[in-house]
């Protein structure tokens, strides 16, 4: 009894340090935005530093379940989806600095750009794929949607991709960092998904058949 109230604790406790450590970019750069320690452009400063930390979190969800899967540490699932949350408010504000600082609701002009500058294009796409992940996140609708939902949130990875390109389109001189980040989506995406078809091919070979269609690659969630 004692053992499992210490376990609660320690979670509840990782898990409140998660949610304040997430919160430290955001405080940092309303102190900054406040402070005029933005730069000379500081709108850009907003856009690039929500844009890098969103997709920072949301790398890191997606490591948490082959880190899970090499360590056996379970209680990693559990964080999983506050992370995702976090990463998706901070692509919310990126997409809402551009949106409404940046480009100051011009619908019009904020159509052209998305259509005609391929980055933009990239990036709007990958954000429009957040949307629903974060809608459907809730513990009722994964009951809900049941086999569907490992379906859709498998999408997350084609967020995440498009993510890296819209940084890389975006940044273009300088490609260190965007170049850091696509190094650790595809080796994430070796963890994830080359196991997936490890365990569809054994799965098959238990039941004397050849994998195929859906048994081939089983869509994983994120």
């Amino acid at each position: 009894m004692r053992i499992g109230v210490t376990q609660r604790t320690a979670r509840r406790t990782i898990r409140v340090a998660l949610f304040v450590a997430c919160l430290l970019p955001l405080a940092a750069l309303a102190s900054d935005a406040f402070g005029g320690r933005l730069g000379p452009e500081p709108i850009r400063a907003t856009e690039l530093r929500t844009g890098i930390w969103g997709l920072t979190i949301l790398v890191v969800t997606l490591s948490i379940t082959p880190l899970r899967r090499l360590t056996g540490w379970n209680v990693l699932g559990g964080y999983r989806r506050m992370l995702g949350l976090f990463a998706f408010t901070y692509i919310c504000l990126h997409f809402l600095t551009w949106f409404g600082v940046d480009q100051f609701f011009a619908i019009k002009y904020i159509g052209q750009d998305i259509v005609k500058r391929p980055y933009i294009t990239v990036g709007f796409a990958s954000f429009l794929l957040m949307i629903p992940l974060a809608i459907t996140s809730k513990a009722s609708m994964v009951r809900r949607l049941g086999k569907r939902w490992k379906t859709l949130h498998s999408l997350v990875y084609l967020a995440a991709l498009g993510g890296v390109v819209h940084f890389v389109w975006e940044v273009k001189a300088d490609l260190t960092v965007p170049t850091r980040y696509a190094v650790i989506l595809v080796a994430l995406l070796a963890l994830r998904f080359v196991p997936a078809r490890r365990r569809a091919a054994a799965r098959a070979a238990a039941s004397g058949r050849t994998p195929v269609g859906r048994d081939a690659e089983p869509t994983p969630a994120a």
